[in-house]
């Protein structure tokens, strides 16, 4: 999906109206754009969330979709690396949805945290339930409708095939009404939290025990210079790397009991976003230490080391996106799986 933050969004729906949009942006540029902001604090990185209904229908169509909808960034490109272009947070009312739409030089997925959702992939379209993320591979047309009577919670991810280039193209096609298959024919990662316990502990598997593994694909890759499993601290690979053509490298769940902390896990080669799925705790990235709790998202860039501690009485669960720093990282890490 190829939108801008929703400050902009009246000035994008003339964009959005033509058949195929390419932007390109050199890394570097991005990077030094980066750099050039003033330093911030750790707590004054994580994005907050906002309360339900916190994400009004804004106008137009998002890719020629039913209705409209809302959305915010959490996270703009270059922040996880050259090759990362967003990451959104959104609701899609019910009778909105988004167009069918190609992008042929990035990778997506939207996540949708909860109900169901009309989902379509290269022109087949199913129904997913949350939580569950859907796999849209670079060059495959897809599109999403709430055909429910409840608001979809939604997050989309987005890492490019090649730095600083990224397109969309859309088909005119709303997708209300499609046809529905019984099965999706299509990648998709079930989230629930049941399939992180599920797993056996011990191996390699990022910040705990070893995962159960993707749920429609094969092994996942084994994790940057993580540690033993420290007791209380569970990890599943829900997506790995092969389902993307991009550096991205896998899609995680960790669980972290109360009392229990991750070790610090140097990010060298991959970096990491957090989002926050329940529980209340502490992130310390580097030096720094700040809370964080349900629907937060914390981006943990290259070179970072990061470390979580669950200070509440509830698991606090997480959902990590890795995305290494180039491709021959990531294949690198495939191959020691």
């Amino acid at each position: 999906m190829k939108y801008p933050a929703r400050s902009s969004y009246p000035a994008a729906l003339a964009t959005l109206a033509l058949a195929a949009t390419v932007s390109i942006a050199h890394p570097t540029a991005q990077r030094n754009a980066g750099a050039a902001q003033p330093a911030r604090s750790l707590a004054e990185r994580i994005v907050h969330p906002r309360a339900e209904g916190g994400y009004p229908p804004s106008g137009g169509h998002v890719h020629g979709g039913a209705n409209s909808m809302g959305f915010s960034a959490l996270f703009n490109g270059g922040v996880l690396g050259p090759n990362f272009n967003f990451m959104h947070r959104g609701e899609i009312p019910p009778g909105a949805g988004i167009g069918h739409h190609f992008h042929n030089t990035a990778d997506e997925m939207f996540v949708i945290l909860n109900g169901e959702a009309q989902f379509t992939i290269d022109g087949r379209t199913a129904l997913v339930k949350g939580p569950v993320g859907v796999v849209c591979r670079a060059g495959h047309s897809h599109a999403v409708y709430n055909s429910s009577n409840e608001t979809l919670q939604w997050i989309n991810f987005q890492v490019s095939v090649n730095a600083g280039v990224s397109d969309a193209f859309d088909l005119g096609d709303d997708r209300v009404g499609a046809t529905l298959d019984k099965v999706p024919t299509f990648m998709t990662a079930r989230l629930d939290r049941e399939l992180i316990t599920a797993g056996r502990r011990g191996g390699r598997g990022g910040r705990g025990g070893r995962p159960g593994g993707p749920a429609r694909a094969g092994a996942p890759p084994a994790a940057p210079a993580a540690p033993a499993a420290p007791e209380g601290v569970v990890t599943r690979t829900a997506a790995d790397g092969s389902q993307f053509a991009s550096t991205w490298a896998y899609l995680r769940q960790v669980l972290i009991q109360p009392g229990a902390s991750t070790p610090a896990m140097a990010h060298d080669d991959i970096a990491e976003a957090y989002y926050v799925l329940a529980g209340n705790g502490t992130v310390t990235v580097g030096t720094e230490t700040a809370p964080v709790g349900k629907w937060d998202a914390i981006a943990v860039r290259l070179s970072d080391t990061s470390s979580f501690t669950n200070t509440g009485t509830e698991p606090l669960e997480l959902l990590v996106y890795g995305v290494a720093k180039d491709m021959d990282t990531k294949i690198a890490s495939m191959k020691r799986r």
